[in-house]
């Protein structure tokens, strides 16, 4: 085994019991899981930072199964869509998550971890001690290490110690951390930043705002007839548009249906433009996509050069419901 330094014991792995729900899995107990190795990974499904860790989160849970090793996602949930079970499954059996996972849409769980973050990792012994965490992405070697120390101490001899092999694209490819300068920025007024608008968000009530002359970096406007809500900006009448100074090679806008589910159509420009090099996932060529489901949807993927640009979304449907800018 590679050589690894002590691990402590930072307390007990704590009760699962507050799930509300159980997914691919009966529920566990940590009396039950004595004798695996245990990592406790804290999620939720439209979470960008989540999403770019599942790559190794699933390889691990799948080599590591057989010599042990027990992954539990923890299912708390940022925004009221994913609280929805009957949104939460197919979302996560898309994105072919097969290990269990708890339904913390109380946040039990997270409140018996002391958590405060979406990913956070926690790494149980086969005693059922806490024995490391990390928080955020990244740091994946060091994780895999500890998985496979945890391992051996549990008594598993023939671990293999190479590290695994992830081919991350799409919405799961890491960051490019070198040229990101943009912060995640909520469109809900609770938690909103950098708005631009004259005259501010309005709380909960249907106003009609306006677009500045210039827009800073990291700054953001509406323009049309919204409702800004603490967590959802809603648009009232069609064509009302959201733009954002940004720097990233990735820009992605969690974006909700209408309150009857029913569709609603968009179009993007970067710079004035159609996005041409730069369409993400969820665009066609002409930079024309529809918001079908509750979810994260990747608007920009920029070949290079990485320099500050102009976003703009107009919606063509009423209904939409924006909820937050993240960037890669």
């Amino acid at each position: 085994m590679t050589s690894t330094a002590e691990l402590p014991i930072e307390g007990a792995l704590p009760e699962l019991g507050g799930a509300t729900a159980w997914l691919n899995s009966e529920p566990l107990t940590p009396a039950g899981l004595r004798g695996k190795v245990v990592v406790v990974q804290f999620c939720t499904f439209s979470c960008i930072n989540w999403l770019r860790t599942l790559p190794y989160v699933k390889a691990w849970a799948q080599k590591y199964r057989d010599d042990g090793l027990v992954v539990i996602g923890a299912h708390s949930p940022e925004f009221p869509f994913e609280h929805d079970l009957e949104k939460i499954r197919p979302a996560l059996e898309g994105m072919g998550v097969d290990h269990p996972i708890a339904v913390d849409n109380d946040f039990a769980v997270w409140r018996a971890f002391d958590n405060a973050y979406w990913p956070a990792l926690y790494f149980a012994d086969a005693e059922g001690r806490i024995r490391h965490h990390h928080f955020g992405e990244e740091d994946y070697e060091r994780s895999e290490r500890v998985i496979q120390q945890l391992l051996a101490e549990a008594g598993s001899h023939d671990v293999d110690e190479d590290l695994v092999s992830t081919q991350a694209d799409g919405v799961y490819l890491a960051a490019d951390w070198n040229t990101l300068r943009s912060p995640e920025t909520y469109v809900g007024y609770a938690r909103a930043t950098g708005f631009a608008s004259p005259g501010g968000l309005e709380p909960d009530r249907s106003r009609v705002y306006v677009e500045p002359s210039h827009l800073e970096l990291n700054h953001w406007a509406l323009t049309g007839d919204w409702t800004a809500g603490t967590q959802i900006t809603t648009l009232n009448e069609p064509g009302g548009r959201i733009v954002h100074r940004f720097h990233g090679r990735d820009l992605n806008l969690v974006l909700g249906t209408r309150a009857d589910g029913g569709p609603t159509r968009f179009r993007v420009l970067i710079d004035g433009q159609p996005p041409n090099r730069a369409p993400g996932l969820d665009l066609d060529e002409r930079g024309t996509g529809t918001v079908s489901e509750e979810r994260l949807y990747q608007l920009i993927r920029q070949p290079g050069p990485i320099i500050e640009r102009t976003f703009e979304i107009t919606f063509l449907d009423t209904g939409t419901r924006a909820y937050v800018f993240t960037f890669g």
